[in-house]
């Protein structure tokens, strides 16, 4: 009896499991019976994750040039565990709590802005690009430690 038949119910679970497992390609080449006709909720969700990314640098040059700034965005992360932590042994997380936290709150924000704005429009694939590439560069840009001698970003 072959592994393939429909009766499945004498077979071990995991032999079952595999055989299901195995026909999931052919349902996702097959296509959607009632596909999407817009894009604007899938571009809302990829474009504010990338703008989070680049958030995030941006904020960590702010931090590192005004005290200040990193001392507030520093209380607004210490919500999370481990932001203040006097155990030597695990150490703190420190302000990066806080950047986090205003990176969390960066992306939920432009997601929510930017699916209303989307919500029933056809965004082409030319700008949900444009816009991925442009704020995922910036911010590895951002990160890049040997461009800092040559950028004014940093404090010396």
């Amino acid at each position: 009896m072959s592994t393939f038949d429909n009766d499945f119910h004498h077979l071990p679970i995991y032999v079952r499991f595999w055989n299901q497992l195995k026909q999931f390609p052919r349902s996702l080449a097959r296509g959607s019976q009632d596909p999407p006709t817009i894009s604007g909720p899938a571009a809302a969700a990829l474009v504010s994750a990338a703008f989070s990314c680049f958030l995030l640098m941006v904020n960590q040059h702010f931090c590192s040039l005004f005290k200040s700034w990193e001392t507030i965005v520093w209380t607004l992360g210490s919500w999370i565990p481990g932001s203040h932590n006097s155990d030597p042994l695990y150490g703190e997380i420190g302000s990066y709590s806080g950047k986090e936290t205003v990176m969390l709150i960066g992306w939920l924000v432009s997601w929510f802005i930017l699916s209303k704005l989307w919500k029933n429009k056809q965004v082409p694939f030319s700008t949900i690009f444009f816009c991925l590439f442009t704020f995922i560069v910036a911010a590895t840009v951002m990160n890049w430690h040997p461009l800092f001698p040559y950028l004014p970003l940093m404090p010396k």
